[in-house]
C-alpha cells in the first residue's frame, strides 16, 4: 500500500462511517511520518483503523471496504476496522499522533501512530512479520533505538515482559547493523 491508497481508504471510510477522524494503528501508519517509506514496509494491503470518536463504527468500515469486499476486489487494498484496544501502545501515544489530511482524504484526517509508538506495538505483537517490519525500521534508521527503549518502559506490561522486549530490540539492532 502507498500513501495514495491510505488517503483513498480514509476518504472512503469517512463517507461510510460519517466520521472525519480516524486512528491508523497498523503497519501502514508509517505512511503518516514517511509518505515515501521503503517498499519493504509497504507490503501490507490493509490499513488498520477506527473512527477516533466512534470506534464502534469499525464494523461499518469492515463490511463496506474490508477484506473480500467489492472495494478490495476493485483496488487491491482494503480497510480493516479495529478498535482502540487492538494494539498495546506506550503511554502518551495519543499526543504523538501524526495527521494525514489533504485534498485526497476528502476532509478526513487519519491520525497515524508516531513511528516509535508503532515500533513498540510491533515489538509487543512479536509475530514474524512484525519483527521483520521493525528490522527494516531499525536498519533504515527510521527509529532511534534509544527513544524506542524509553517508550517500551511506558508500556502497560509487567516488568519482565518489558525486559524481554528490550532484549529482542537489542538483537534486532545487532542484526540490522551486521
Amino acid at each position: 500500500m502507498n500513501r495514495a491508497a491510505l488517503e483513498h481508504i480514509l476518504r472512503a471510510a469517512s463517507a461510510i462511517a460519517n466520521e472525519r477522524e480516524f486512528v491508523v494503528i497498523g503497519s501502514q501508519a508509517v505512511l503518516g511520518q514517511f509518505p515515501g517509506a521503503p517498499d519493504a514496509l509497504l507490503a501490507s494491503i490493509e490499513a488498520d483503523l477506527y473512527p477516533r470518536h466512534a470506534p464502534e463504527k469499525s464494523d461499518l468500515i469492515d463490511g463496506a471496504i474490508g477484506e473480500l469486499s467489492a472495494f478490495h476486489q476493485a483496488f487491491g487494498y482494503y480497510a480493516h476496522g479495529v478498535d482502540d484496544t487492538t494494539a498495546t501502545l506506550p503511554s502518551g501515544w495519543v499526543d504523538r499522533l501524526v495527521p494525514v489530511r489533504n485534498e485526497n482524504t476528502g476532509g478526513a484526517t487519519g491520525w497515524c501512530l508516531e513511528v516509535h509508538d508503532l515500533a513498540a506495538s510491533k515489538l509487543v505483537a512479536g509475530r514474524t512479520r512484525d519483527l521483520e517490519f521493525l528490522h527494516v525500521l531499525v536498519r533504515e534508521r527510521m527509529v532511534d533505538p534509544a527513544v524506542l527503549r524509553d517508550r517500551l518502559d511506558t508500556l502497560p506490561l509487567q516488568s519482565g515482559r518489558i525486559a524481554a522486549l528490550r532484549e529482542c530490540l537489542l538483537q534486532l539492532e545487532r542484526t540490522a547493523r551486521g
